[in-house]
């Protein structure tokens, strides 16, 4: 199996408005050997409820990765192509416990066509 190579939009605090509400620089970051799949039926029933969102494709993230994936953008290339924003926080699983090289899902919806 082998993933693909996504485009992770990370956010960083660069100061304050007028208003006092936060400023931010977006920065791309590619994150090597994503897997993307489908989403269970529990899973869109799922984020419905909880989130009020669709939840359009899964990420397997690679054991080992840092990056935070909470309320963040990613963009995908074809055949996903576009743009999608995170649903909730990832699920991960012990790295020693599991055999292949993801441990982490997260849920992505589409908010952009590529």
């Amino acid at each position: 199996m082998q993933g693909i190579t996504i485009i992770l939009i990370e956010k960083t605090q660069t100061g304050t408005n007028s208003f006092g509400e936060p400023i931010y620089t977006e920065t791309e970051t590619e994150v090597n050997d994503v897997l993307v799949g489908e989403p269970s039926t529990d899973e869109i029933q799922n984020a419905q409820v909880l989130f009020g969102k669709r939840v359009d494709y899964t990420l397997a993230i690679p054991k080992g990765d840092d990056h935070v994936w909470e309320d963040t953008e990613v963009i995908l290339p074809a055949p996903f192509a576009g743009r999608y924003r995170t649903i909730g926080y990832p699920t991960a699983g012990i790295e020693a416990n599991i055999p292949l090289r993801w441990n982490k899902k997260v849920r992505i919806e589409r908010i952009q066509n590529g």
